[in-house]
C-alpha cells in the first residue's frame, strides 16, 4: 500500500488536471459558436459578390483573376494544406497529412503550408513545401492575399481542409479552390440584369473588374475554407479535452478512493500495536 501523502499529493495533482482540461473545454466551446458566426457573416457577403459575378461573366472560363496578368502560369498544381498552428488539435492535422499525402505527387505538386503543426508534421516525414504560413489567429479580416499570389502562379490549386461534421465529428476534405467558389455560388440563386460593356462602363476594362472580383472571391472561399478548418481543430480540441477531463475526474476519484484505503490501513494498523501494547502490560487479557 502507497502513502497516503504521496497519494494525496497525485490527486492534487490531477486536481489541477482536471480544472485546466474543464478550462480547455470551455475556451473550444466559446470559440466553437464565434466561429459559427463568423462564417454566416462571410457567406452574406460572398453571395452579394457572386450575384455581380454571375451578371457579368464574359465566358464559362473561372481564371483565378489573372486573365490580365503577363506572368507564366506553372505547369503544376498547388496543394493548400490547413493545419493547426499547434498541438492540442486532437488527431486530425494526422489524417489531413496523411490523406494529403496519398494524392502527392512531388513531379506533379507543389506544397504550401497553412498551421505550424503540419508544417512539423511534413518535415518530420521528409516532405519539402514551398512555403509556410500561420494560422491566423483572428477570425475577421483574414489576409490571406499573399496566399492568393500563389495560388495565381499556379494552373490549379487543391485544398485540404479540416470540416466541421459535428461537435463530436470532423472529417477530412479536399476541394478545387475553383470548385470551391463556384460550390458557393450555387447558393445564391437570385437572378438580376445581365451587366454587360452596352449598358455598363468599365474602368480600365471589364476583364479588369471579373479578375478583380475572382480575386476577392477567392480570398472569401479560401478565408471560409481557413474558418472551417478552425471550426474543426476546435470541435477537435473540445472532444480531446473533453475525453481529458472525464479521464481525469476518474483518475482523481480513484485516487480519492486509494488515499481513503490507505489511511484506513495505517489507522487499523495503529489500533493494532495500540491494543497489542496494552495485552503486554496487562491492560487487556
Amino acid at each position: 500500500m502507497r502513502n497516503p501523502k504521496d497519494i494525496n499529493r497525485e490527486e492534487i495533482a490531477v486536481s489541477t488536471l482536471v480544472k485546466l482540461t474543464g478550462a480547455f473545454e470551455g475556451i473550444a466551446s466559446m470559440r466553437i459558436a464565434q466561429i459559427k458566426n463568423q462564417v454566416l457573416q462571410a457567406t452574406a457577403f460572398f453571395d452579394d459578390l457572386w450575384l455581380i459575378y454571375s451578371q457579368l461573366r464574359v465566358d464559362k472560363f473561372f481564371r483565378f483573376g489573372r486573365s490580365q496578368s503577363k506572368e507564366k502560369v506553372l505547369e503544376k498544381e498547388l496543394f493548400i494544406i490547413i493545419t493547426a498552428e499547434g498541438g492540442f488539435s486532437g488527431d486530425i492535422d494526422q489524417k489531413l497529412v496523411k490523406y494529403m499525402l496519398t494524392k502527392f505527387d512531388k513531379k506533379k505538386q507543389d506544397i504550401l503550408v497553412i498551421g505550424h503543426h503540419g508544417a512539423v508534421q511534413l518535415a518530420q516525414q521528409g516532405v519539402n513545401y514551398i512555403k509556410y504560413f500561420k494560422l491566423p489567429a483572428k477570425d475577421r479580416n483574414i489576409n490571406v492575399s499573399p496566399i492568393i499570389r500563389y495560388v495565381q502562379r499556379y494552373k490549379n490549386t487543391t485544398v485540404f481542409y479540416q470540416e466541421y461534421v459535428s461537435l463530436m465529428v470532423q472529417d477530412v476534405k479536399m476541394i478545387e479552390l475553383s470548385a470551391a467558389v463556384a460550390e458557393q455560388g450555387r447558393e445564391s440563386t437570385e437572378k438580376g440584369e445581365v451587366i454587360t460593356v452596352d449598358n455598363t462602363i468599365f474602368e480600365p476594362s471589364i476583364y479588369a473588374v471579373v479578375d478583380h472580383l475572382e480575386n476577392s472571391m477567392m480570398q472569401i472561399a479560401l478565408s471560409q475554407l481557413i474558418l472551417d478548418s478552425k471550426l474543426a481543430q476546435y470541435a477537435s480540441r473540445f472532444r480531446a479535452m473533453s475525453l481529458s477531463h472525464t479521464n481525469a475526474e476518474e483518475s482523481k476519484d480513484e485516487l480519492h478512493l486509494e488515499y481513503n484505503k490507505a489511511k484506513r490501513v495505517i489507522k487499523d494498523q495503529r489500533l493494532k500495536e495500540i491494543i497489542n501494547g496494552m495485552r503486554k502490560v496487562g491492560v487487556l487479557v
